[in-house]
C-alpha cells in the first residue's frame, strides 16, 4: 500500500499531477510523456522516479522503450484520508451551525421579552 506522505508529495507538484492526468488515460512511454514538458529528460526523468516511489505509477522496459502506466489503486489512500477529514471538517460545521442557531434562537427569546 502507497505511503500517504509519498502520495501527496508527489501529488504537490504541477508535472507530476499533469503525468497522472496523461497516464489517466492509458499507459504512455516516457517519451510520449516527458514530450508535453518543457525540461530536459533527466529532470523529467526525477519526476517519474517520485511518482514510482509513491507507487502511483508503475514502469517497465519494453525493447528500447519504457512504458509507464497509473496506478490507480494508490490513489485511493489519499482518497481515504480526505474522505475521512471531510467527514471529520462537516460533523463540525454541523455542530458550529447547532450551536449558532441556539444562540440566535436565545437571541430571539430575549428580543420578545
Amino acid at each position: 500500500m502507497a505511503n500517504l506522505d509519498q502520495v501527496f508529495h508527489s501529488l504537490s507538484d504541477g508535472t507530476r499531477r499533469a503525468v497522472i492526468a496523461q497516464l489517466a488515460t492509458g499507459p504512455a512511454t516516457i517519451g510520449d510523456l516527458a514530450q508535453r514538458h518543457r525540461m530536459a529528460l533527466p529532470s523529467f526523468m526525477k519526476h517519474i522516479r517520485v511518482l514510482e516511489e509513491s507507487e502511483l505509477v508503475t514502469s517497465r522496459k519494453l525493447g528500447r522503450v519504457r512504458m509507464c502506466q497509473l496506478r490507480p489503486d494508490a490513489l485511493a489512500t489519499a482518497q481515504g484520508w480526505i474522505e475521512q477529514e471531510r467527514r471529520v471538517w462537516e460533523a463540525r460545521l454541523d455542530r458550529l451551525d447547532a450551536f449558532v442557531e441556539t444562540l440566535a434562537a436565545k437571541e430571539d427569546a430575549r428580543g420578545t421579552e
